[in-house]
């Protein structure tokens, strides 16, 4: 008789281990069982099994093996095992073996914790990641990579959602991503030694890993502060392969995750050594890492501190070929600081961050370089001086003095050199010392300015002053809120007194509320003053005082002021923000005008009670999530004996008649990029926010089935276009937004209006169902699948129900 193939071979070697541990309870039968399936993870000729047939049983019936451990945890075969036994003819399948498919079944089954907790302390992340870092790796698919590292960085999330309240420490945020973090260091490791011993490896699989880590938000916990950047920068000090391997790594981080991974790295390294080691010149290779390090770290955010700019600027001055771009940040930092329009109307924190930025390029560069630049210097300082001068605020008039003795100090221009007279405080202090270089690599680079920077005359204050009891004392202020609103309206557009414009801003809901028609003739105006309004006085809970105002002005005039603010959303010359805060409340203010009017309630709770519904899935994913399911609940019809109850009755809401104007606009201009906003381009987080606030309108619209029609129609032909999105987020959204078409329609106009359309829909819904990488997207897909045909048969039943009457 002919021997079988290997591939044969294995799997009735399998099939019969299986059915011996399926109805066998005797330890006999049960160990040898066991011991066969470890033979196929054995490598050595003592195993009894071939390289070939190894190689098959990891490719085709290991996964199928740990699933049907996990599927028999409560045989009584199990519990007859000594301890010994279980660990060794158990716990060694799923220790051992190709550890992605370990970790995915372990994952699906993550009820079983010993397991998982076994795979973590086993090191069997660090040879997860190795496996990947091998070139002679068996060809994988991307979704198994895409779920591997999903699983990866958000197994604290997973188990928590799974586990809670039942959760072990190990999965805890801040024992995993420093175990992780550890793991990584331990494949990068195993990759400098196999370089070294001639071996190729790639990086993708840990760059992707390090990246998606970062972008969630857990850099600090994954050790950049206490372990990565230590380490990287140990490592890298005298070995050349080291800083070959974290040069890769950077260079293999997804372009979209790049910018969390330097602003982690940039604060937590100890100098611009330790970062240029680390990176190399990654600035000048990759654009997102030159965007961020030249021209986002320095004016687009100011709220790092001054030891993070001497890293920045130090790593660029330090290497000859990155001190070009140390030139074009003094010339972009000069421009910024010197702008008379920036000096008005940016906050004073950013200022005092681009002034240090720009003394710590003035005292970084050469002679050479100083006298080339002389000219571009001098016109910054002039013009600059007379900007902050000219202010009214007299912080930023000493700014400018500081600054201006400064670069005439450094620049020496004839001899001469700019003297002012201004109150010396630390704030002053620091500025000045921005122009003596220091090493930023000793702990105390950032300590407490010593004796010897003091100028002369200036005095420090004892500390054997005893200072005075003020605990009981209390502010008086003379400032009173406003009772008018344009009173209000007028504070807040002219008013220079910070605690007068806060009372104005805290009254103003209720003025808003309480004052109908004075409300209808300012209404724009006010919500143009409250669109454009900036924290500069840092008032405590700006941001829910200004948003429930715009709540109440939309509520209270809806249909000028939601002309105003979909008109706007395309407008050119908006940030990102701002287009997001006019979708929000929006949607907050449709939510209230769809409650009952029967409904009493107090109309001076404002943002409160309009948050039930959270505006975008990516917030509260649970509670939109019940929301979508009580919607299907009670479109189901269910039979049932016993007392029947009385259907809920329809009652009727301010919401229905003005729903179009809510809706329709925002569908204007949509694929028309502007200069500085882009929808169907780069800006895909306002996109994904848009289709949401969209179908969270069509949700609001089931009780005016006629506007509801049309809506649904014109949603449909909007998402359509985007429904295969790159971005999760806006997929999320899509389907959202078609799941409320879905709930809101009346199954007569979905058959009628939409008829074109439902076959090609049901098919892209069951598509994503099936094999999108995202579970909500496949869980929403699915939701969205089961209304449809439930509409579908709802409206096959009334006509056959029509049919036999007539």
């Amino acid at each position: 008789m002919e021997s079988l193939p290997p591939n044969a071979e294995v799997r009735l070697a399998v099939a019969q281990c299986f059915r011996t541990l399926s109805t066998s309870t005797d330890s006999k039968d049960i160990i040898p069982a066991l011991q066969t399936l470890h033979s196929y993870l054995d490598e050595g000729p003592e195993s009894g099994t071939t390289s070939v047939q190894r190689a098959e049983f990891k490719r085709a019936h290991f996964t199928r093996t740990l699933q049907f451990l996990v599927s028999n945890i409560q045989a009584d075969w199990l519990h007859g095992l000594t301890a010994a036994q279980r660990t060794e003819l158990w716990d060694g399948l799923f220790l051992r073996g190709p550890p992605e498919q370990a970790l995915l079944v372990l994952m699906e089954g993550i009820g079983e914790l010993r397991w998982v907790v076994n795979f973590l302390r086993g090191g069997r992340l660090a040879d997860l990641l190795w496996s990947f870092c091998l070139e002679a790796r068996p060809s994988d698919s991307p979704q198994l990579r895409e779920t591997l590292l999903g699983r990866i960085v958000a197994l604290p999330d997973l188990t928590a959602n799974r586990l809670h309240p039942n959760n072990r420490p190990l999965f805890l945020p801040q024992q995993y991503y420093p175990l992780l973090a550890t793991e990584m260091l331990t494949a990068l490791e195993r990759t400098c030694q196999a370089l070294k011993d001639g071996t190729d490896c790639s990086l993708t699989f840990v760059a992707q890993t390090f990246g998606k880590v970062c972008i969630q938000g857990h850099s600090g916990e994954f050790g950049h502060t206490s372990l990565m950047a230590p380490r990287l920068s140990v490592y890298t000090r005298s070995d050349m392969v080291w800083q070959r391997v974290c040069w890769k790594l950077l260079e293999n981080v997804p372009q979209r995750w790049v910018e969390s991974v330097l602003t982690g790295l940039v604060q937590a390294v100890s100098g611009p050594d330790a970062l240029g080691r680390i990176i190399g010149n990654l600035v000048l290779t990759n654009k997102k890492a030159q965007y961020v390090i030249t021209h986002k770290l320095l004016l687009l955010q100011y709220k790092y501190e001054t030891r993070v700019l001497r890293i920045v600027l130090g790593y660029l001055a330090a290497n000859r070929e990155r001190r070009p771009l140390l030139i074009q940040v003094l010339r972009s930092v000069s421009q910024a600081w010197a702008n008379p329009s920036a000096v008005k109307h940016t906050p004073l924190e950013q200022q005092l961050y681009v002034s240090k930025a720009l003394l710590l390029c003035v005292s970084l560069l050469k002679d050479s370089e100083l006298q080339e630049l002389r000219s571009d210097l001098l016109q910054c300082m002039l013009g600059g001086m007379q900007s902050h001068l000219d202010s009214s605020v007299v912080r930023i008039r000493r700014v400018g003095m500081v600054v201006g003795e400064c670069l005439s100090a450094r620049m020496d221009i004839s001899g001469t050199k700019l003297k002012f007279e201004y109150d010396q405080d630390e704030e002053t202090q620091e500025l000045l010392s921005l122009m003596t270089p220091i090493t930023v690599d000793e702990p105390e680079a950032d300590s407490i300015y010593s004796e010897s920077r003091l100028r002369p005359g200036q005095v420090r204050i004892s500390s054997s002053l005893t200072p005075y009891n003020m605990s009981g004392d209390q502010e008086i202020s003379e400032a009173s809120p406003p009772r008018y609103l344009r009173d209000c309206l007028e504070t807040l557009i002219s008013s220079e007194d910070p605690v007068r414009v806060e009372l104005s801003l805290r009254v103003a809901e209720g003025l808003v509320r309480k004052n109908v028609f004075a409300t209808r003739e300012i209404s724009v105006q006010l919500t143009k003053v409250l669109l454009h309004m900036e924290d500069k006085y840092s008032i405590k809970g700006f941001l829910s005082l200004r948003q429930a105002t715009m709540v109440a002005l939309i509520v209270t005039d809806c249909i000028q002021v939601t002309q105003y603010l979909t008109t706007e959303f395309y407008s050119l010359n908006y940030s990102l923000r701002q287009r997001l805060d006019i979708l929000e409340v929006l949607a907050l203010a449709a939510q209230e005008l769809s409650k009952p009017i029967t409904e009493k309630g107090n109309s001076s709770i404002g943002i409160a009670a309009s948050t039930d519904l959270t505006p975008y899935p990516g917030d509260n994913p649970v509670h939109w999530r019940q929301e979508v399911e009580k919607r299907i609940q009670s479109k189901t019809k269910r039979l049932r004996k016993g007392a029947t109850q009385p259907a809920a009755k329809a009652t009727p809401n301010r919401y229905a008649p003005v729903a179009g104007h809510f809706f329709f606009p925002l569908l204007r201009n949509y694929d028309k990029p502007q200069v500085t906003f882009d929808l169907l381009g780069s800006d895909h987080l306002v996109l994904g926010r848009l289709i949401h606030t969209l179908g969270l309108f069509m949700h609001l619209a089931v009780n005016a089935p006629v506007i509801a029609a049309q809506m649904g129609r014109a949603l449909l032909d909007f998402v359509w276009a985007v429904r295969y999105h790159a971005d999760q987020m806006v997929r999320r959204g899509v389907l959202f937004a078609v799941c409320s078409v879905f709930l809101s329609m009346n199954s007569q106009n979905l058959l009628v209006d939409l008829s074109d359309q439902l076959f090609e829909t049901r098919t892209w819904l069951a598509d994503v169902a099936e094999g999108d990488p995202d579970a909500d997207c496949r869980s929403l897909a699915i939701q969205s699948l089961v209304l449809l045909d439930k509409s579908l048969k709802k409206q096959l039943q009334d006509q056959q129900a029509l049919g036999l009457e007539t």
